[in-house]
């Protein structure tokens, strides 16, 4: 995602984002990036872990009611619908640009795990008086937080505050937390993040692989797999 120019990582490199909807994340996570981050550490980060996991698997109430042919998928007209219910004011532009984005499969059709990601990206992305509030988050008060938690961790992983998190980075936060073998371990989790092998992450590709470590969808996709067997 985006396109670089000038030296990578350099003082003077800009990395353009390829989409609108990708230039959006990157100006709302600088604006966010400018009030700091509560986090001192990767590993403060990987103990929010089992929180943020009861979190986002208690929004499998909203992926369901949403599911109108309990196909396992959210369409895009269902998420249409799922925005309209919710109270979420985005042009139909923008609700295409979102479910493209976070179709990863291109099946048009959203698993559980792409609809998490999509309901942070639309938090990141929401405008305060005019969208989504916490009371529309269909009675889940806690869900709204969880989602800053996020947000606070892509933060703390962007020390530039460019809007991306790169390689040396990702070794930065991890190194800094004191975890033995760093080099590895931070490579490990960079290549996990950086979907399209392009050296840079944004917000998306950070949350897709957020929703892996924590194990959201692992178990969907097995009881899957049993009903098929």
């Amino acid at each position: 995602m985006g396109g670089i120019v000038g030296k990578p990582e350099s003082a003077t490199s800009a990395w353009m984002p390829e989409t609108k909807l990708e230039a959006k994340m990157v100006e709302a996570m600088q604006r966010r990036a400018a009030e700091g981050t509560a986090l001192k550490s990767f590993n403060s980060i990987i103990l929010k872990f089992p929180k943020i996991d009861d979190s986002l698997r208690n929004c499998k109430a909203i992926f369901e009611k949403f599911d109108e042919d309990s196909n396992g998928t959210i369409d895009h007209e269902e998420l249409k619908k799922c925005f309209h219910k919710l109270e979420i004011k985005f042009t139909e532009e923008e609700i295409t640009d979102l479910f493209e984005a976070c179709d990863i499969n291109k099946d048009m059709g959203m698993k559980f795990n792409e609809f998490i990601v999509l309901l942070c990206l639309v938090y990141l992305l929401k405008d305060d008086p005019t969208a989504l509030r916490a009371k529309s988050w269909m009675g889940m008060p806690k869900l709204e937080a969880t989602f800053e938690t996020l947000v606070d961790a892509f933060v703390f992983l962007d020390k530039n505050k460019d809007g991306y998190v790169s390689r040396s980075e990702m070794t930065q936060a991890v190194t800094e937390s004191g975890e033995g073998s760093t080099g590895r371990i931070a490579i490990k989790r960079f290549e996990e993040m950086d979907w399209d092998k392009n050296g840079m992450v944004n917000f998306k590709e950070f949350l897709f692989a957020f929703t892996r470590w924590c194990g959201v969808g692992e178990n969907e996709d097995e009881e899957e797999g049993e009903e098929k067997n």
